[in-house]
């Protein structure tokens, strides 16, 4: 108690800077957030195209309905594969009308193959599962061709993986900003009260003891300066939503997880600078 005593003691003496304390290390993280919003909107857009992977094997005109249907039943079978549809040669038709809708006379009269339509489960959506499966799938004699975008899934794949690589690498530095802001102005208090503390050990106050008010003041300022983070980032967030795109914005796990990021931030960030400056001391 005594403790938190001390730390909110320090606050109300310098007041100014404590302010500028938060408001430093909440535009930082802020700008953590802003990074961490892009990302997950960008890896929802990479998930919602991956909804869209599927392999499509064009079946040759010789193939009976009830082979199609067997080999439809074997490839559900397939630990990858989430549905395998018959596509008749009437319904590719129709979806080639619907879907080219300003084209629909080119397809007056036209046959188009039959095929069978498989969906991946999530997770199987990678360019080598893909292509394995696609391979399988190829194996059916009265398979003529297969298509399933090769190139397409690749670029997708590369995307989210330059995302993820970028993500980790930028957070990393936002992180370490945000920790050299947080150990600065502890720093600043530790040298303001180095008389205080120098008094406090010659009569036998031990270094835990007077570092924990330092601690408790990262903890809090940490805490402080990510809440008005996820403040700025969820006006941020309204604003492109209002005059640009939809986006999506974090849950609760994930802002909670902010908030314990901030705090964990703030008391490392203390621990080191106070640990390194009261041996000077």
């Amino acid at each position: 108690m005594r403790s938190l005593r001390d730390a909110l003691i320090t606050f109300r003496r310098s007041p100014l800077l404590s302010a500028l304390s938060v408001t430093t290390i909440a535009f930082s993280l802020f700008a953590f957030g802003l990074f961490g919003l892009v990302t997950l909107n960008i890896r929802v857009a990479l998930e919602r195209l991956e909804d869209r992977v599927e392999i499509r094997a064009f079946i040759a005109e010789t193939a009976s309905p009830e082979s199609m249907g067997q080999a439809a039943g074997d490839i559900s079978a397939y630990p990858e594969v989430s549905s395998a549809r018959i596509v008749t040669q009437e319904q590719a038709l129709g979806r080639a009308q619907k879907e080219l809708g300003d084209f629909r006379d080119v397809f007056e009269g036209a046959v188009l193959p039959a095929s069978i339509d498989v969906t991946l489960k999530s997770g199987f959506r990678d360019p080598a599962t893909v292509k394995r499966v696609a391979g399988r799938i190829k194996a059916f004699s009265f398979v003529d061709d297969i298509r399933y975008g090769e190139e397409w899934i690749e670029k997708l794949y590369r995307l989210r993986n330059i995302a993820g690589v970028a993500g980790v690498v930028l957070g990393t530095a936002f992180a370490s900003v945000s920790m050299i802001i947080i150990g600065a102005t502890i720093r600043m208090a530790v040298l303001a009260r180095a008389r205080e503390i120098a008094i406090m050990r010659l009569v036998g106050a031990t270094d835990a003891y007077i570092r924990r008010p330092f601690l408790i003041e990262g903890l809090t300022k940490g805490i402080m300066g990510g809440l008005l983070a996820l403040l700025f980032t969820y006006v941020a967030r309204s604003i492109i939503d209002r005059y640009l795109i939809e986006t999506v914005f974090f849950d609760r796990k994930v802002a909670l997880l902010g908030l314990v990021f901030g705090a964990m931030i703030g008391l490392v960030g203390s621990a080191v600078s106070v640990g390194r400056h009261l041996r000077r001391i």
